[in-house]
Order: structure tokens, then sequence, then C-alpha cells
């Protein structure tokens, strides 16, 4: 990773863990797959419009490839 890769990659981990203090975020963070480097997050929208714009306007959407796909049914979480 270059030092303009890692300052990207710093701005990505703040601007998502700024969405989940918002409430929009569940969980986000890198997946330790042997195959390869990516990460993984579960977001809540309103619209697939809004993750669409989660996405690009991601600090990182410049270095990162995205693809999203929408749950049809989610448990509801333990209190």
């Amino acid at each position: 990773m270059t030092d303009e890769e890692r300052a990207i990659m710093q701005q990505h981990v703040a601007y998502w863990g700024a969405l989940m203090s918002k409430g929009k975020v569940v969980v986000y963070g890198p997946v330790m797959d042997p195959a390869g480097v990516y990460g993984m997050g579960v977001v809540e929208a309103e619209t697939e419009q809004e993750l669409i714009d989660f996405m690009k306007n991601d600090p990182a959407a410049t270095i990162n490839r995205y693809e999203h796909c929408p749950m049809r049914a989610v448990t509801p979480e333990k209190r």
C-alpha cells in the first residue's frame, strides 16, 4: 500500500465509522480471506439510492470496487 492509498483508507475508515455513529452502518471491516483482501459492511439504508450515495461518497471510491446485495429479511437484534 502506498502512502497515498494508506491516507485514503484512513479516510475510508473514518467515513464509515461516522455513518455507524449515525446508525446507518451495523458492522463493517476487513474480511480475513486468504484468497485476497476485501471488506464487508452491513448498512441500514432507506432506499437503494441512499446506499449507492454512501458508496459513491466514500473517500476510497477511487481505489475500491463496491457491490451491494439487499437482504430480504433481517432477524431482530437481541436486547
